[in-house]
């Protein structure tokens, strides 16, 4: 009996997360929504999901970046037009909405979604002259 059951703990810590998205489930999910997260129960940003995993960021103060998203290894990641670098995640779907954990070493590890619209982020437009 107790074979038994260390052998059914060990095959569930082995097991993948079940409710984490596949790039598939996330597009279909996301895509022409505009998601508002939150972190530490403070707003955190919102991203627009555009049509051919295209996106757009903003720490909800104007400024936007456009970046686009794809999967690699089961992780969704983001680059943006001003930082190159790839910023993967995770992501579940809850009954309260996505959680995304980062997967890297940032202090930054999950944010979750506050709200979703389908109106697109407010941008202001480029800053002009000196």
């Amino acid at each position: 009996m107790r074979a038994l059951i260390l052998s059914c703990l060990v095959a569930f810590v082995a097991a993948p997360a079940l409710a984490q998205m596949s790039a598939e489930e996330f597009d279909a999910y996301t895509r022409g929504q505009t998601f508002y997260y939150g972190a530490g129960g403070a707003p955190y940003g919102g991203e627009e999901y555009l049509p051919d995993r295209r996106v757009r960021w903003s720490f909800l103060d104007g400024e936007c970046q456009d970046g686009h998203w794809y999967e690699e290894r089961g992780l969704i990641c983001f680059v943006y037009d001003n930082r190159p670098d790839p910023q993967c995640w995770s992501f579940e779907r809850t009954e309260q909405g996505l959680i995304a954990r980062f997967a890297g070493e940032q202090s930054l590890s999950e944010l979750y979604e506050v709200r979703r619209s389908e109106a697109p982020l407010m941008c202001l437009g480029p800053k002009i002259g000196v």
